[in-house]
């Protein structure tokens, strides 16, 4: 049975465990620490399964707010435009990309597989992108891609969502347009490693409301799992809890004429048959007030 783990809130309380009969393990109330916590102390697949051989669930999956699999883990890595046919998606005839492109995202920018997406009052352009993430397991610095795969703990899913027209708003980067509080999503779980058969064929579909928008396999990445994790160790020290979002298939909501943007009452599903089903609702920002962006441009040509 593959090994699922979870990272969920309580009655107000963080916990982990895994996930069995439809139910939660709960070893953060038996053992403490996190699954951040298991993958710094080096995770042992088939402990890990004896460990909860013959448990029942303590609690429900329903009864619990999932969070990102790995809570505030060091690093998380997004990859942009690496499945082939993305590249034409952009149709500026450019070559395909001779090295990765990547950013980096803030643990506040996501929540958990069952929550809802957040529109900010600064744009209505937000944007889906369903990705599937690797997950480090072990401490690596110059890995040679030959060993990579070794330092995989497990896998989720990610919908790296975008706020479109913030991510032009420099010349060199898209940063801003992809911080937003709880504009992504990651979860729902984390399989480990040992119950993936062959990360280099897995399929992956994204949906809105139904419709089928995004659809791929990983053999069509231009820089394949074991890449990127060798590419990144020369300038990154990757750790345990380190996650590596690989990139969104063609069929994002902004490629379409019209766009065809996330609005509050959309559901987006992320899928991958050997990962799960990672899935939100979108509404407006719960927290925000009014719109700040004509008052900074007016602030700043002062």
């Amino acid at each position: 049975m593959p090994s699922r783990l979870v990272s969920f809130e309580s009655a107000g309380s963080e916990s982990w465990g895994v996930v069995a009969a439809g139910g939660i393990v709960d070893l953060g109330a038996r053992d403490g620490g996190s699954i951040l916590t298991l993958l710094r102390e080096g995770i042992d697949y088939e402990a890990l399964e004896s460990r909860v051989a013959g448990m029942a669930p303590d609690i429900a999956l329903e009864d619990v707010r999932l969070l990102p699999p790995v809570v505030r883990g060091e690093k998380i890595i997004c990859i942009g435009v690496n499945y082939a046919n993305r590249n034409a998606e952009y149709k500026d005839n450019s070559a395909d990309p001779e090295w990765p492109s990547l950013f980096m995202r803030g643990f506040e920018s996501f929540t958990g597989s069952g929550a809802n997406l957040w529109r900010p009052p600064e744009s209505p352009q937000l944007d889906y992108e369903g990705e599937i993430v690797i997950v480090i397991g072990r401490e690596g610095h110059r890995i040679p891609q030959d060993r990579a795969m070794d330092y995989v703990a497990g896998y989720t899913l990610m919908n790296e969502g975008t706020i479109r027209d913030w991510v032009r708003h420099a010349k060199f980067n898209v940063t801003q347009g992809k911080n937003f509080p709880c504009t992504g999503s990651i979860g729902p779980y984390m399989v480990t490693a040992d119950a993936v058969d062959d990360p280099a064929r897995l399929t992956l579909e994204t949906r809105v409301n139904g419709e089928l928008r995004q659809q791929d396999t990983t053999a069509n990445l231009m820089f394949p799992f074991d890449y990127l994790i060798s590419y990144l160790s020369i300038f990154y020290t990757l750790k345990p809890g380190d996650v590596i979002s690989t990139g969104t298939p063609n069929g994002a909501g902004a490629r379409f004429d019209p766009p065809k943007y996330l609005k509050p009452g959309d559901v987006v599903e992320v899928t991958c048959s050997a990962i799960g089903t990672l899935r939100n609702g979108v509404e407006d920002d719960p927290t925000a007030g009014s719109n700040m962006t004509l008052q900074l441009r007016d602030n700043c040509r002062r």
